[in-house]
């Protein structure tokens, strides 16, 4: 696996961040996202911009049909668009009013739970990219959840503000590479099972 570091410009707002972690301590993750999902957008914005712009000069990605798994108020969609990505699920349980507002486009209000049961089980996408949500899951629901992605897809993108979360190949993912900007990685995953399908 090959690193590649990007240091260009400061990491937004440490202050926003903050509070959005003040917010977790107070309410717990979800009770945060319940809450004060419909006005959420996220304080690294810029550089999750950064770190696609970079991943689709430097990885091979598929861009026909993409999956924006917890796609908060539309940051990723917004920055895919702007690569020319026009065919974008949006899903997320709690900020699907602000991804309406900035996107114009509607998100279904799915969980984790609700993918590790299966629900998207009869769909195909050419790459799903997950920001800012997987290093919040709990490791012991990791497994399942990705697994459930490895029936829909080849490639996934996860971006991530920290080094979490950690993918065992064996639960059918292989990280391909790691892009570094501002502080947030993006990992290049690639399915180990099904190959032939």
């Amino acid at each position: 696996m090959h690193k590649h570091k990007q240091n260009s410009g400061k990491s937004t707002s440490s202050n926003q961040r903050q509070a959005i972690r003040k917010g977790y301590e107070q309410y717990s993750v979800q009770g945060f996202y319940e809450q004060f999902g419909d006005e959420y957008r996220n304080p690294q914005e810029s550089a999750i911009q950064k770190v696609l712009q970079l991943a689709a000069s430097q990885w091979q990605l598929d861009f026909h049909k993409v999956l924006d798994l917890a796609c908060g108020s539309g940051e990723v969609t917004l920055a895919l668009q702007s690569l020319g990505c026009t065919n974008i699920d949006g899903i997320d349980p709690y900020t699907y009013n602000a991804y309406l507002n900035r996107t114009g486009k509607e998100a279904e209000p799915y969980t984790f739970e609700d993918i590790a049961s299966g629900i998207l089980n009869n769909r195909h996408y050419s790459l799903i990219v997950c920001s800012f949500a997987m290093h919040l899951l709990p490791e012991s629901r990791l497994p399942i959840v990705v697994y459930q992605l490895g029936l829909i897809a080849h490639s996934m993108i996860i971006i991530t503000p920290n080094k979490r979360p950690h993918l065992k190949p064996e639960w059918g993912w292989l990280c391909l590479d790691e892009i570094m900007c501002s502080r947030v990685r993006s990992r290049l995953y690639q399915r180990t099972y099904g190959q032939g399908e």
